[in-house]
């Protein structure tokens, strides 16, 4: 292990602690971090620190390095906690409505009673915990049909776009060319591993045990899936 990477496991040690269940920082999780009532500022600053760290580590995979001329670090930072917000979006819209669908139109009796359950273990102790599973699975599975391809082509535009105006926060606010930006997208690898693999094998069933859990901390627990998703990229573009 290299000097940079005691430093950035340091670092990124302390970065984890006030996401983590210690009792000093019961207030703190209660009062603002898994408070509801913050949902937009704290879904921003959960994707902004770990899913941009999720890159970084990517970096370090790719190149052997944390850091690059032209990553754009506070850029990328912005694009996530842009999409921390519409991810806790998504994640009310299809919790709410996707259960309705599955009772109404599907003919599955007790989803909707089984999502008002704050999670997996109260809702097994009324008897509604496989209808929780099978609930949780049909959300994962229209969220990723859904929102999950829109929102990840995206970042990949704003990838390119970022990387394109040098990393700069200056650039960042140059306006994006959409069209150029989207020719410019390895298919290969975005259609091939990140859309046709990394979904079903891994999104679809990790959503679906995000689902299980309470609300309040599933923005954080895809915040976390989203450095491995950010691992998961860097291998796949070695290998290529």
């Amino acid at each position: 292990m290299k000097k940079p990477d005691i430093i950035f496991l340091i670092v990124f040690s302390f970065l984890l602690i006030p996401f983590l269940p210690f009792s000093f920082l019961s207030s703190f999780h209660k009062e603002f971090l898994y408070n509801e009532s913050y949902w937009l500022i704290t879904s921003f600053i959960k994707f902004s620190l770990l899913a941009t760290t999720g890159e970084i580590i990517g970096l370090r995979i790719k190149t052997g390095n944390y850091f690059a001329n032209g990553f754009g670090i506070i850029p990328r930072m912005l694009v996530w906690g842009f999409l921390g917000i519409t991810i806790k979006i998504a994640f009310v819209l299809f919790a709410t409505g996707i259960p309705i669908v599955t009772e109404k139109y599907f003919m599955i009796n007790g989803t909707i009673e089984s999502m008002n359950f704050k999670d997996i273990f109260q809702a097994s102790q009324s008897g509604y915990g496989f209808k929780r599973i099978l609930t949780a699975f049909f959300i994962s599975l229209f969220i990723n049909i859904f929102y999950a391809p829109v929102m990840m082509t995206f970042h990949k535009i704003t990838d390119y776009h970022i990387t394109k105006n040098g990393g700069t926060l200056k650039g960042f606010f140059n306006k994006i060319n959409f069209i150029d930006s989207f020719n410019h997208i390895n298919w290969d690898i975005h259609w091939g591993f990140v859309l046709k693999k990394t979904i079903p094998y891994f999104w679809i069933p990790m959503q679906t045990i995000n689902f299980l859990v309470a609300p309040e901390f599933r923005v954080v627990i895809a915040a976390f899936l989203g450095i491995i998703l950010g691992i998961l990229l860097s291998v796949a573009n070695v290998k290529k």
